[in-house]
């Protein structure tokens, strides 16, 4: 496959000289933390700045992810680089992509992908940590978000894979939140109805004990589209809470 290099990164990029695989490759960065070698290969993360804008490079040889359609292997960052596109064409708040590149170089598989960093935004994590200090109004804005998020991520059947606090982002705006998912790697198509979007939602509420029922309950009316009080929600509610049940005491 060509390059994919982002229309609004373009000129930044090229003033840089860091418009190609090849010079993205060379850049010398310091990791922002230990190499993953647990597929034969590697796989490394970079911050980089340019001109005051903030990204994320990712450098990857011969870190190979199988699967039916692809039984040889291809990187994970392929996977990933396609899943950031389909959530871009599908309008699901994403990060994004500003450059993607393979190369095949004496057996060596390489593979590069360049995100956007989310300078200003603050991953649920860290918002659940502060969550006694923060008040009513920020809870039930933080809770629609996310609600929403979940929403729009299943009303055009996608399932996320990994949904927990540290892959949902959020941004204060005038009177709420907005949100938006990172870690894509494991997304696929939502098959089987409300047994995925239950199986997609309950490790999020599962790593947030914070929250108490009645914020499940605004969450779970978000994500429905459904007063907190409704038969619906209280439905929902109960299957999600028999999954966690079930989760936290195996």
């Amino acid at each position: 496959m060509s390059d994919f290099l982002a229309a609004e990164d373009r000129a930044l990029l090229e003033r840089n000289g860091l418009a190609t695989f090849d010079a993205l490759w060379a850049k010398q960065l310091d990791a922002v933390d230990e190499p993953n070698t647990s597929r034969g290969g590697w796989s490394s993360v970079f911050r980089l700045e340019l001109d005051g804008h903030g990204y994320y490079l990712k450098r990857q040889s011969n870190y190979l992810t199988r699967s039916l359609h692809r039984p040889f292997g291809e990187p994970s960052f392929s996977r990933e680089f396609r899943n950031i596109s389909r959530y871009r064409k599908l309008g699901i708040p994403a990060l994004q992509a500003a450059f993607y590149g393979e190369r095949k170089v004496a057996g060596e598989h390489r593979a590069m992908l360049l995100t956007r960093a989310l300078d200003g935004w603050n991953d649920l994590d860290s918002l659940l940590e502060q969550w006694p200090s923060l008040s009513d109004a920020q809870h039930r804005a933080i809770l629609l978000a996310c609600g929403q998020l979940a929403r729009r991520l299943h009303s055009v059947g996608q399932v996320h894979g990994c949904f927990y606090p540290k892959h949902i982002f959020l941004r204060a705006t005038g009177d709420g939140y907005a949100a938006q998912l990172i870690d894509l790697e494991k997304t696929r198509p939502l098959l089987f109805g409300w047994r995925d979007r239950v199986k997609d939602l309950e490790p999020l509420l599962r790593r947030a004990p914070q929250w108490s029922d009645a914020q499940v309950r605004q969450l779970l009316a978000a994500y429905l589209e459904q007063p907190e009080s409704s038969e619906l929600v209280a439905t929902w509610f109960q299957r999600l809470g028999a999954r966690r049940s079930h989760k936290e005491n195996r």
